[in-house]
């Protein structure tokens, strides 16, 4: 790997941070970060696809009162940089996937280092407060966010270090048992995460839905475009039912939601 690639990389990496944060240009989301480290190391065919698994695993993740969900950003910029360094393309991207949940767990400690840190700041901007000082606090708030940033960037940088022969030496030392099962498991945590944003989304109004997508899906000849245009499709055609049923001046006493109103029949 050159070294504007590597520079480009740590930049994606540290952008990442902060957006785990900021929620903004959603750099931190698996399937941006993955795709801009394989665009910049010239991988992207594997980057997308990388990105495109761990956003199916990433959707089920979310930060619910006190409990912090796993670091998506760290997950995918080391999982993405394994992947790189480790050569084997396409074909590897089975093993970045199974890396990167251990990955992501292993983020959460970094995420309380740099919250705890950051706790001194807050106070220093009280102070810059009771002084009317703006400036002092955009400076503080800045220098938070960049915490945020080199917790992601630090790591990355790290991994660069590594000589890829060494990580494509330690890729080919794992037995065909380890990397089949880690395969496995990682198909299966994707299925999983799913499984919790359909159980977050599932109403008696959208499973009919679920169950036309789950058939539609099935018939191999329709490709990605064609199922989008599909669900883009049935998303209009519940919204004009839903304002023809609001609208209706029939009086039948119905919710406004006519699916709703079928399904309550039964």
């Amino acid at each position: 790997m050159s070294v504007i690639s590597m520079v480009l990389v740590v930049i994606v990496a540290f952008f990442a941070g902060m957006e785990g944060i900021l929620d903004e240009f959603q750099f931190h989301q698996p399937l941006v970060a993955c795709t801009l480290i394989g665009l910049v190391t010239g991988n992207l065919e594997a980057g997308i696809i990388l990105g495109g698994s761990l956003q199916m695993i990433a959707l089920g993740w979310a930060n619910i009162g006190a409990a912090v969900a796993p670091d998506a950003a760290l997950a995918s910029v080391a999982s993405a940089i394994i992947l790189v360094l480790g050569g084997q393309g396409v074909k590897g991207v089975s093993t970045a996937i199974a890396v990167a949940i251990p990955l992501a767990v292993a983020g959460l400690f970094l995420t309380m280092i740099v919250r705890t840190l950051a706790v001194p700041i807050v106070h220093f901007m009280d102070r810059a407060a009771e002084d009317a000082d703006m400036r002092k606090i955009s400076m503080w708030q800045i220098v938070a966010i960049c915490m945020q940033g080199l917790r992601i960037a630090i790591p990355a940088a790290a991994l660069l270090v590594i000589p890829a022969h060494t990580v494509q030496a330690f890729l080919n030392s794992m037995p065909a048992w380890l990397t089949d099962g880690m395969a496995i498991g990682g198909g299966m945590v994707v299925a999983v995460g799913y499984a919790m944003v359909i159980n977050m989304m599932a109403s008696r109004e959208v499973w009919p839905f679920f169950v036309i997508g789950f058939v539609v899906a099935a018939i191999s000849e329709l490709t990605l475009i064609a199922l989008g245009a599909l669900g883009i499709s049935f998303a209009l055609i519940y919204l004009n039912l839903s304002k023809m049923g609001g609208s209706s001046a029939g009086g039948g006493g119905g919710s406004g939601d006519p699916l709703g109103d079928i399904l309550n029949d039964y």
